[in-house]
């Protein structure tokens, strides 16, 4: 079983930043496609951020220029740098990871980012 957990979150003014970790349990990692999704208050879950296996990425229009995936395969953790935060990406955070492989998919417990303003 692979256990994906996440940390980093907390509550920080507008235009301040945050660094979001997320740490699998396992090497399986390396064949990983990771995702950061976030779900605001009376929203839907959305798709933030996205890393290949060979670390291409995308982003949601509504945080490009602003937060930046990464990963490090070494320890099986993918990062999410959020800068210039804004009262609209509170939220919880969640960490996805699908293992290319089985295409099976894992989540973490989610962590919650506040923007006050």
């Amino acid at each position: 079983q692979v256990e994906l957990v996440e940390s980093g979150g907390g509550v920080v003014q507008a235009g301040g930043s945050l660094r979001l970790s997320c740490a699998a349990s396992t090497n399986i990692f390396t064949v990983m496609i990771m995702a950061w999704y976030r779900q605001g208050p009376g929203k839907q879950l959305e798709l933030v951020a996205r890393i290949t296996v060979g670390g291409s990425t995308m982003y949601a229009d509504s945080v490009k220029g602003r937060f930046t995936i990464s990963r490090d395969n070494a320890k099986n953790t993918v990062y999410l740098q959020m800068n210039s935060l804004k009262p609209d990406d509170t939220g919880t955070y969640y960490c996805n990871g699908r293992h290319l492989p089985s295409s099976r998919e894992y989540w973490g417990q989610g962590t919650q980012v506040t923007v006050s303003s």
